[in-house]
């Protein structure tokens, strides 16, 4: 069955990483994986987590949300704080970023990486954390000269969404094929060749081993891809 978009199972969507959209943050990075659209900022504040303090260290954390009409219905803003599928998303974010570090001491500075969907056309959770380490690379070099120290950041990291629709292995799911994936998952890597973490989840049904040996292997091959552009984003 063709893809929506015409695309090939083991083919990216169009990806164009913006850095340095934002001219305040001290890290930033505007990334469209096609059609959906996601600015990330990275905040660099003096002080630590209260449950850090006194520790020398400091602290990556993330958040995420979508605005209102980023979808093809008006959704409501989380005025009263982030909802459950909202405090998900951004713990699977700081999770991924914070893997991306070298190390936590580094004083006791907090990152904060706003992710912040304009658009949504599926893969938004994946989007934030490609682009949300372009702007956390960009947000510790910073850091470190503002400080004095060496930059704490160590690794690329970055994620894709794959699935199994109508039995056919896919990778970057838009919209229009992961709501009706019979397996949906996201995987996260660490450049060049770990994984942080492996969502799977048997939405219509069950998967075999072998699927999910398939999946993960288109997986690691988009993201050796978004490895690449996220270096060529940063040297540019």
């Amino acid at each position: 069955m063709p893809r929506p978009d015409g695309r090939a199972n083991d083919q990216l969507r169009p990806l164009v990483l913006e850095r340095r959209a934002n001219p305040y943050a001290e890290g930033s990075c505007l990334i469209r994986m096609g059609g959906t659209l996601v600015h990330c900022t990275a905040t660099v504040e003096q002080g630590a987590p209260p449950w850090k303090k006194g520790s020398g260290t400091g602290w990556v954390t993330a958040e995420y949300a979508m605005l209102p009409r980023a979808t093809m219905e008006r959704t409501d803003r989380e005025r009263r704080g982030p909802g459950g599928r909202t405090q998900e998303i951004q713990r699977l974010i700081g999770r991924s970023l914070r893997a991306a570090m070298a190390t936590m001491a580094f004083g006791e500075w907090t990152i904060k990486v706003d992710c912040d969907v304009l658009q949504a056309d599926g893969g938004t959770r994946t989007a934030s954390i490609t682009g949300g380490c372009v702007a956390l690379a960009d947000a510790c070099a910073w850091l470190s000269q503002r400080a004095g120290i060496p930059n704490p950041f160590g690794q690329l990291v970055a994620a894709v969404s794959v699935g199994i629709i109508e039995g056919e292995p896919r990778l970057d799911l838009a919209y229009l094929e992961d709501k009706d994936a019979g397996v949906d998952s996201n995987i996260v890597m660490l450049q060049p060749d770990r994984f942080v973490e492996v969502q799977g989840t048997g939405e219509h049904g069950t998967f075999q081993r072998a699927e999910l040996d398939r999946l993960i292997d288109l997986a690691h091959g988009g993201i050796r891809q978004l490895f690449a552009a996220q270096e060529a984003a940063l040297k540019g």
